[in-house]
């Protein structure tokens, strides 16, 4: 498998490491599974022929034009992490031309993938409009604002389809070359995970902090704080429309395009959200802590915790 990684100036130093070390370890451990013949051969490319890592380090790139076409191109992480220095970033001439390579590759069969804000990258060639895709959970207003014919689902790790795979936050550069490895060999990906001791993560939504999301917009953050009062007492939408000043469907719809969920969705993870910090705060039970948020019991409670974050409610006890 040919694959190309899209080295970008400000690129993220462990995104672009994260693809390069995991695909070395997977080319190191063939001969031991006795399947030699699955090699990724790795080429680092750029648009520019001179390229600086994030934190000023040179990376010694191929140029693009000159390279045939590959089966993948991935495209890591820039270094820039929040949406002013991101907003400005993608503004470069570089990324302009990256896009058109990108739009290029694709229409000749190349399959596409991005991690964290590589994803923006992407999203900008129009390529994902009307796909799935994911992003870094603290991006998802802005990358909804920006890319509104994309359909984001910032809850998951990675994301892909015949043509495209989008990863989440940073790390998941991890998750992203270790889908590609499965594709080809599920045992070489099993055991590359064991040496580098990845633990798969589906899901971002753990690790998601609700009311950092709803600050980007001052009528969800209305929502946030009335909601987080009410936790306990349940939720109503005409309640909620009051409190805030507005209508119940310019709610609803402010929520679906900054949130990208209605305002009982996002009541809920905030429920979850206090539940889990009790759990791990406290020394109530699940049962006392359901009725604190506004469930009739535990079982509930446990299902929802489950549901939303993908493990086990004794997992969230602190260890002693």
């Amino acid at each position: 498998m040919r694959i190309y990684v899209l080295a970008l100036n400000q690129v993220f130093d462990t995104g672009l490491s994260a693809f390069l070390d995991t695909f070395s370890t997977a080319n190191n451990l063939t001969k031991s599974l006795g399947a030699s013949s699955t090699r990724f051969n790795v080429t680092i490319v750029g648009v520019r022929p001179q390229v600086h890592t994030r934190h000023g380090l040179s990376v010694p790139v191929r140029l693009a034009r000159r390279l045939t076409h590959p089966d993948v191109v991935l495209v890591p992480a820039l270094g820039a992490h929040l949406p002013e220095t991101l907003r400005v970033a993608l503004e470069q001439q570089e990324i302009t031309d990256a896009q058109m390579l990108l739009r290029e590759w694709s229409a000749s069969g190349t399959l596409v993938g991005s991690a964290c804000t590589g994803t923006f990258i992407l999203a900008g060639t129009s390529l994902l409009n009307g796909q799935s895709a994911t992003t870094s959970w603290w991006l998802a207003p802005f990358f909804r604002e920006r890319y509104p014919h994309v359909v984001l689902d910032d809850s998951r790790m990675l994301v892909s389809s015949s043509r495209f795979v989008t990863a989440g936050a940073s790390l998941a550069h991890l998750d992203l070359a270790l889908w590609l490895i499965r594709r080809r060999s599920p045992s070489l990906a099993a055991l590359t995970a064991r040496y580098l001791v990845i633990d798969s993560c589906p899901s971002q939504a753990a690790f998601m902090i609700p009311d950092h999301l709803a600050h980007s917009d001052p009528l969800v953050e209305r929502f946030e704080r009335w909601a987080r009062r009410h936790l306990a007492s349940g939720f109503s939408l005409s309640g909620a429309a009051r409190a805030v000043v507005t209508s119940e469907r310019t709610l609803a719809r402010r929520m679906h395009s900054v949130l990208g969920k209605s305002p009982l969705a996002y009541f809920q993870d905030l429920r979850v959200e206090r539940a889990v910090h009790l759990l791990q705060t406290s020394s109530a039970s699940i049962d006392q802590i359901a009725i604190q948020v506004g469930y009739a019991d535990g079982v509930t409670l446990r299902t929802l915790i489950r549901r939303k974050i993908g493990r086990g409610v004794r997992d969230l006890r602190p260890r002693r």
